[in-house]
């Protein structure tokens, strides 16, 4: 296998494994995102959000990373936030999302990021048990919020 950053010419394939993810996760109707807005996303001026597919030996996409910086005021360092990692049904139990997790806990490592974080559902525990086999930890102590919609607009407009 073999990892390697999408390029635009991977628009269409970074869409698929979009819906494919949000099929996976129970909420299709919320992949909304345009090939417009991933273009500008991943290819655009100064992107901000990065993709990594693995692929087979025969160049077959297995998976894709979906990831992008985020910030510790503690640590004072940079860390990367992984938003979407899939694995296609055909392609699991294979070690392609491993080595997904390999090449992006590396990357932290060679530019002095301290942490790897992500969110996963709490009823996908596929998933769950592969990240605690990895020596992930969960972050039961935190909630996510997120305003969103009419609520995010309402919240805009309060001075």
């Amino acid at each position: 296998m073999r990892i390697r950053r999408a390029v635009e010419a991977d628009l269409a394939t970074i869409g698929d494994f979009i819906r494919d993810l949000a099929h996976y996760e129970r909420a299709l109707e919320f992949a909304r995102a345009t090939n417009e807005q991933l273009r500008q996303s991943f290819f655009g001026e100064s992107p901000q959000v990065y993709c990594d597919f693995v692929e087979t030996d025969e160049g077959e996409v297995a998976g894709f990373a979906v990831w992008f910086l985020n910030y510790s005021t503690w640590t004072g360092t940079h860390g990367i936030y992984l938003e979407d990692l899939f694995v296609r049904l055909d392609f699991r139990g294979r070690g392609f999302g491993k080595a997904l997790l390999v090449h992006l806990a590396q990357e932290c490592v060679a530019r002095g990021y301290a942490r790897l974080q992500w969110s996963v559902l709490d009823w996908n525990t596929p998933s769950i048990d592969f990240y605690v086999s990895l020596g992930a930890e969960a972050q039961d102590e935190w909630t996510v919020y997120r305003l969103s919609g009419p609520a995010l607009e309402r919240v805009a407009l309060d001075k």
